[in-house]
């Protein structure tokens, strides 16, 4: 089973290395180890690992509490292919075709911070319950937003995480929700922000190209 593991630990030489040791032993096989924070002598580390069976979270956090200081956030399935590099796809396939780089964009966001939909929908929103623009496959018509969406990016905890990037210019604002699991970490965030930012701005390009007559070929 594919598990995404949020850890906390000591930002000190040997830690993630006692981590891994711990998993090895347990006969997880570790896919990739992705650093979202380092501060005040911590570190938090998104591990994306094959684990035997099809474990409940208590028992991650108890099989991992056997290392001193390390925590385990938390612990949920995952559909992420480690080792591919899908922000470059997202790009290379804006590229190619601007003219859908916003349906691109959904399709491409839950893969790249391991959400479960995305969808985008007209900013400001003129209610709580917003009709989307664009949405992936399994997002739903109507995209509702428990609390009023800010002209910046942001993400919302509760029982449902949510980020939002409002796309500058465009009108719409990309909403990505993962429906098991944590927040989203603010470097989830800030991925996710720059990527939007550069999509934008490769669409609104291509319609300025075409409106003066050099269509892409």
């Amino acid at each position: 089973m594919l598990i995404r593991l949020r850890v906390s630990l000591p930002d000190r030489p040997g830690a993630l290395g006692q981590v891994a040791r711990v998993l090895g032993t347990l006969g997880v096989d570790i896919h990739q180890v992705t650093v979202l924070d380092r501060e005040t002598g911590r570190a938090v580390d998104d591990f994306t690992v094959s684990w035997p069976g099809s474990p409940e979270v208590e028992e991650v956090r108890d099989r991992l509490s056997a290392v001193p200081g390390v925590t385990v956030e938390g612990a949920w399935p995952t559909r992420e292919a480690p080792g591919f590099a899908p922000d470059y796809d997202l790009l290379k396939h804006v590229m190619t075709d601007p003219g859908r780089a916003f349906p691109t964009l959904v399709d491409a966001a839950p893969h790249l911070v391991g959400a479960d939909w995305a969808a985008t929908i007209a900013f400001p929103p003129e209610a709580p319950g917003a009709k989307a623009v664009h949405r992936s496959w399994n997002a739903p018509e109507i995209v509702e937003t428990a609390e009023p969406i800010p002209p910046r990016p942001a993400v919302y905890g509760g029982a449902v995480p949510l980020m939002s990037v409002p796309l500058v210019d465009t009108g719409l604002c990309l909403i990505v929700v993962r429906t098991v699991g944590l927040a989203f970490h603010r470097a989830e965030l800030d991925k996710m922000a720059r990527l939007a930012e550069i999509v934008a701005m490769m669409a609104r390009t291509a319609d300025v190209r075409v409106r003066a007559g050099d269509v892409f070929r």
